[in-house]
């Protein structure tokens, strides 16, 4: 029997299932302990999603605060992802190895652009000047 992507041997159902939050648990876990930046990030959110919940008029825009807010914790756990992928490959320097890393660094700086941006959409029409 051949294995393609219709029949992968392995875990079906609940116990995939279980599995697979078990992974996300111990890569949650693995960036808590290895990326300084994430620890950052995390500290972060918590600070900043009461401030959205005391800030935001709306439901709406509550949940816009802390949706931004927060959707920079898993471009930075890609970006971790990319780092250790390349950290395995070789510890040589290699333009290619140093444009995944750029990149994956990129895609956090522009998230967390993108979350600037959002919250002074929000919050400077709101300042008493």
């Amino acid at each position: 029997m051949s294995v393609g992507p219709g029949n992968k041997p392995g875990k079906k159902g609940v116990a995939r299932l279980l599995a697979a939050a078990n992974y996300s648990k111990q890569g949650l876990v693995a960036a808590w302990r290895n990326e300084e930046a994430f620890r950052q990030e995390v500290i972060g959110t918590c600070l900043v999603v009461p401030l959205a919940l005391w800030a935001g008029e709306t439901p709406a825009e509550r949940a816009i605060l802390i949706a931004v807010v927060m959707f920079v914790l898993p471009i930075e756990l890609i970006n971790s992802a990319i780092e250790a992928t390349v950290d395995r490959i070789g510890a040589e320097k290699h333009p290619l190895a140093k444009i995944a890393k750029d990149t994956g660094s990129a895609a956090v700086a522009v998230g967390l652009f993108a979350a600037f941006l959002v919250w002074c959409c929000i919050l400077i029409p709101k300042l008493p000047l």
